[in-house]
């Protein structure tokens, strides 16, 4: 399955929607050169929403940690948004559940970008640690 991004722009925020696989191939690929053009373009404050996003593996991890990088290179920042328990499990597995700034909704991830508004972060610990007791009790 190919990658579909979507892109809109709120309160100065890229706004980008991925749907469909972000994994190792033409996905990485053509996500790498959407961010190419933005960060050419100026557009550097990016929130990503992963709703959509029905499959990442460890490249499209990758791919996500080079955007971060990228963008934080630039002067900007990156903001994910509505993480599916899969997305969660693979940050934690790769100890990178600290590194990305994980939302739960848009405006939160919208929010983090200003530095005078309330910004409530997705407790990734606290889905850990339910992964956990549900293992307990099984």
């Amino acid at each position: 399955m190919s990658l579909e991004i979507t892109h809109r722009e709120h309160e100065g925020i890229e706004i980008l929607t991925l749907n469909g696989h972000l994994t190792l191939g033409q996905e990485d690929l053509d996500f790498r050169a959407e961010l190419d053009g933005m960060v050419t373009a100026g557009k550097i404050r990016v929130a990503l929403n992963l709703s959509d996003l029905h499959k990442l593996d460890t490249t499209g991890l990758g791919t996500l940690l080079f955007a971060l990088a990228k963008l934080r290179k630039a002067g900007g920042n990156l903001a994910v948004f509505n993480l599916k328990p899969s997305h969660i499990e693979l940050l934690t597995a790769a100890k990178l559940e600290t590194v990305f700034d994980a939302f739960q909704g848009e405006q939160d991830a919208i929010n983090s970008f200003f530095p005078d508004r309330e910004v409530q972060r997705y407790d990734i610990l606290e889905f850990v640690e339910s992964k956990i007791l549900k293992g307990q009790k099984s």
